[in-house]
């Protein structure tokens, strides 16, 4: 189990706040949101009422010990969500790097997701540099196997056919590759049934990388340029697509950010062909992964599961 860092304070972020131009469902036309700039941003903001049991181990074998927090749906929302319930797995951001579970924006995000009624399991996983591709998307994988463990499925009272997905940047990457590895029906394994992605850099190979993250990224990779980068494709949910993929949501801001627009852009593009069901949803401004998330995107992210996890 590794040290955690204090979590981390979500201030300063440009939030955006949103007068609408239509819903982006299935394959809709793409949805646009204005933005309104806040010195803090209240969608990020923890729920004192949402009960959080932590450090819960979830790997097992010879893989070192990783851990969860699990985010309870309070008893009044508990009681209108009759059980089993589904369950959500969520991915934090960092580069693959950096992040822990604990952050506050992450930890908000947990909360929020169980005052909508899923039980939500907010990850730690191996880091790079030390713990490389693919380190981090076995431990994901893993996290989803270990929920649907008979102990488990009694234990949190879940409905082991309805999980979820939810990352942010490197989260992102994660919970993508989660939803497009392998093919079939999304009720076993570590198959998932939606993804909620937040600027996740979905193409590795060095194709539209922003130069300030290409050494993490490469880091990441255990490559030293891109052109000779043997795991980049594999760690590429772009390249993963299939038709069988679960429905995906994908959130990403207009202006140049750490990860470029173009990959949401191309990745939504690749889904779409294959026929999977795909929200975009592109908010105004240059605030990157969960410092987007405002009042309305979280009704979207909520309706989106209420529609695919019902």
């Amino acid at each position: 189990m590794r040290a955690r860092p204090l979590p981390l304070a979500v201030v300063g972020v440009l939030a955006a706040a949103l007068a609408l131009a239509g819903c982006a469902t299935g394959t809709a036309p793409d949805a646009k949101i204005a933005p309104r700039t806040q010195v803090n941003n209240p969608a990020l903001a923890t729920l004192p009422n949402v009960p959080v049991r932590s450090d819960i181990v979830y790997t097992s074998g010879d893989t070192p010990a990783q851990d969860l927090d699990a985010c309870i749906p309070p008893k009044n929302v508990a009681a209108k969500h009759p059980e089993p319930r589904a369950a959500i797995v969520e991915v934090h951001g960092g580069s693959w790097a950096r992040g822990d579970k604990a952050d506050l924006g992450y930890r908000a995000i947990c909360q929020w997701l169980a005052s909508a009624g899923y039980v939500t399991f907010d990850l730690d996983y191996r880091l790079a540099p030390q713990n490389p591709y693919p380190a981090g998307i076995d431990d994901v994988r893993a996290a989803v196997e270990w929920l649907r463990e008979p102990a488990q499925v009694k234990r949190w009272n879940l409905d082991p056919d309805r999980i979820g997905a939810f990352g942010g940047s490197a989260g992102g990457n994660l919970v993508a590759l989660l939803g497009t590895e392998g093919s079939g029906g999304w009720t076993s394994g570590s198959r998932v049934a939606a993804v909620v992605e937040m600027s996740g850099p979905v193409d590795l190979t060095g194709a539209n990388v922003n130069p300030d993250f290409e050494p993490d990224q490469l880091a990441y990779l255990r490559c030293t340029t891109e052109g000779d980068c043997p795991d980049a494709r594999d760690a590429s949910p772009l390249f993963q697509v299939d038709k069988t993929d679960p429905p995906f949501f994908i959130t990403h801001s207009s202006e140049e950010s750490k990860i470029p627009i173009a990959q949401s852009k191309g990745f939504v593009a690749r889904l779409r062909d294959a026929g999977v069901d795909t929200t975009f949803v592109i908010v105004q401004g240059r605030a990157h992964s969960i410092a987007m998330m405002n009042d309305d995107l979280k009704n979207r992210i909520v309706a989106f599961y209420q529609r695919t996890l019902r």
